[in-house]
């Protein structure tokens, strides 16, 4: 398989994400040792904490040992990452056209800016590649930046790629010069984006450009923080093609810092090269592998290959085809497509881990949390301000801002299972280590609807939450009243699907809000005005809500009405000759009532039968 050097992928990756997210709050702590905190451990630290031996994962009690004058801030919350996350994300999707851009976790993101690249290289200016301009838009051609397009921006792999004047721009128009070309716009894109990044939202963060994301994620590492690489062919070499590079790129890594292969599958091929299980270090509880293994020494053990790596990963629960996946890898290839931007998620999950949990209150009280952040993130993510009950309710709600602003919300989207994962951790080794769990064992069932009240608090419908759907699904998965010993719980709300919107993707309509604009719709085939009904009649945007009564008194009357009136009126029209016939007849041969549109055709059908 070749690789396809068509595509232009820049990989986005946050310089201590955690730690800058405090330090955007608190310019001062830019230059002073910074850790962030959850549990008993450092999850990040900025450079200058690095500077003094600090690193990921390492325990607070250690790390201070090491550096007295550290500043430790807590992480546990995380919607502060999540929001600046989000925010990032949401101005890098600004640049895209073709809306391909993906976000993996807080602090990475890839962008397939092929479009864009492609467009700039149809209107390069092949004779004066020093004067270039880059649009960032169709429609306005004054909108870019200047670049000088004979050489790559920052760093770049092989590092001597591109001398200062490469004649192979010479008659420009060879099809040979495109993939050069395409890395060469996508170097100064990726920068002009890294520069608007940190000054219009505050983050430095260190980017890749490849042509795909495998290699666009790992050129970006070899020179942080805060700067960029582009993976490109040696110049002038034409005979060493572009998948030769990448393959001689990968050699050095070692196969557990490849993307896409787990901890789990670099175990059994490492194993299976030493023909010896590998040594182990300690990480916390934790024993981890030690010996390093690189991607060289594997493709150059004897008899390795796609079908030799299907074997040594295959299996029950694998998936066809790994060993072809996981060798195209080694070799630089990676053919997975950047995800299109989406206005809501697929999932929101929430989970904690633990260094042991066996109890069933704390269960109980780790449940309880976990849902209230649940529900929190699902209103925020999956919820917006509905303008046209904010409005209406504006003088109905006045002096009461939370009943405003709950009663003027509406879900965009609604997910239609939740889902409870828990780890339990294996026993202890002999020598009083564990071995990594990664076998969850999940259940899951319909979300209850009760959980999109805006009526009701957060606290509330998180216990409702537990005790009336949780506490049975965590009774599933164990049967046994205590020693579980777990260590992680997972709740996520899943088959997330848009509704009760307008977009003709949704999965629903909001018929709620046809009642609110039937009024002014209906107006001009009236006689009389139509009556205005008051705000407090307005029926409420969560009419499929089910057992979850959301309206009060005669307020629900009314509007139960309403729904009635309308569905009666549907299956009058659906049903009766005079809704379908109108203007046509009733078949005088089957007797079927057609409309004046299908006569014709009903005709020829007999005749043809006939």
């Amino acid at each position: 398989m070749k690789h396809k050097d068509h595509r232009i992928i820049i990989h986005f990756d946050y310089d201590c994400f955690y730690a800058a997210v405090f330090e955007k709050a608190n310019p001062s702590l830019r230059f002073l040792p910074l850790a962030v905190q959850q549990k008993q451990i450092i999850v990040t630290c900025n450079y200058e904490a690095r500077r003094r031996g600090l690193h990921k994962l390492q325990l607070i009690k250690e790390a201070k040992k090491l550096c007295p004058e550290l500043i430790v801030v807590l992480g546990e919350d995380l919607s502060r990452f999540r929001n600046a996350s989000k925010d990032n994300y949401d101005f890098l999707r600004s640049f895209s056209w073709n809306r391909k851009v993906e976000r993996l976790g807080f602090d990475e993101v890839f962008m397939d800016v092929t479009d864009i690249v492609e467009y700039n290289l149809d209107v390069l200016n092949l004779n004066d590649l020093h004067h270039s301009f880059f649009q960032l838009s169709r429609e306005d051609p004054v909108q870019g930046f200047e670049f000088d397009a004979s050489v790559t921006c920052c760093h770049v792999v092989p590092p001597t790629s591109f001398p200062s004047t490469p004649p192979l721009y010479d008659g420009g128009s060879n099809d040979q010069n495109k993939p050069y070309l395409r890395l060469i716009l996508g170097s100064h894109l990726a920068q002009y984006l890294r520069r608007q990044l940190e000054e219009q939202q505050g983050y430095t963060s260190t980017v890749g450009v490849s042509t795909n994301k495998l290699l666009s994620k790992l050129v970006g590492n070899t020179h942080k923080p805060n700067s960029q690489t582009t993976l490109m062919p040696p110049y002038g070499d034409y005979h060493l093609h572009h998948d030769e590079v990448a393959t001689s790129f990968l050699e050095s890594h070692d196969i557990s810092s490849i993307p896409g292969l787990g901890f789990k599958s670099a175990e059994k091929i490492r194993n299976h090269v030493l023909q010896r299980r590998a040594e182990s270090g300690y990480r916390l509880v934790y024993s981890v592998t030690s010996e390093r293994l690189s991607v060289k020494e594997v493709r150059a053990n004897r008899d390795m290959s796609p079908e030799l790596l299907e074997k040594i990963l295959g299996g029950p629960g694998a998936t066809k085809g790994i060993g072809r996946r996981i060798w195209n890898l080694f070799i630089g290839i990676d053919e997975s497509e950047v995800m299109k931007a989406r206005d809501v998620p697929l999932q929101i999950s929430i989970e904690d881990s633990y260094l042991r949990l066996d109890d069933m209150d704390e269960v109980l009280k780790e449940l309880r949390m976990l849902s209230q952040k649940l529900i929190k993130r699902m209103r925020l993510d999956l919820s917006c301000v509905d303008s046209d009950l904010e409005s209406c309710l504006t003088d109905a709600c006045r002096g009461s801002s939370d009943a405003h602003s709950h009663a003027s919300r509406r879900w965009m989207a609604y997910p239609r299972i939740i889902r409870l994962t828990t780890r339990p951790r294996p026993p202890s080794n002999p020598d009083g280590s564990r071995s990594r769990a990664f076998n969850r064992v999940s259940r899951s069932c319909d979300m209850p609807s009760m959980v999109f009240s805006f009526d009701h608090s957060v606290e509330n419908l998180a216990e409702r939450l537990v005790q009336e759907t949780l506490v049975s699904l965590f009774r599933r998965l164990h049967h046994a009243r205590s020693g579980w010993n777990l260590s992680l719980i997972n709740i996520c709300a899943a088959a997330i699907s848009p509704v009760a919107d307008d977009v003709k993707d949704g999965a629903g309509r909001d018929i709620s809000t046809m009642f609110r604009k039937q009024a002014d719709t209906v107006t001009q085939w009236h006689n009389a005005p139509a009556s205005n009904f008051p705000p407090e009649k307005i029926l409420r945007g969560s009419a499929n809500l089910g057992d979850e009564e959301l309206v009060k008194g005669d307020e629900s009357d009314h509007n139960q009405e309403l729904e009635s009136r309308y569905y009666q009126e549907s299956s009058q029209d659906r049903n009766s000759d005079d809704g379908i016939a109108d203007g046509g007849h009733r078949c005088n041969i089957c007797g079927t009532p057609i409309p004046q549109f299908a006569i014709d055709a009903h005709d020829r059908f007999h005749a043809l039968s006939d």
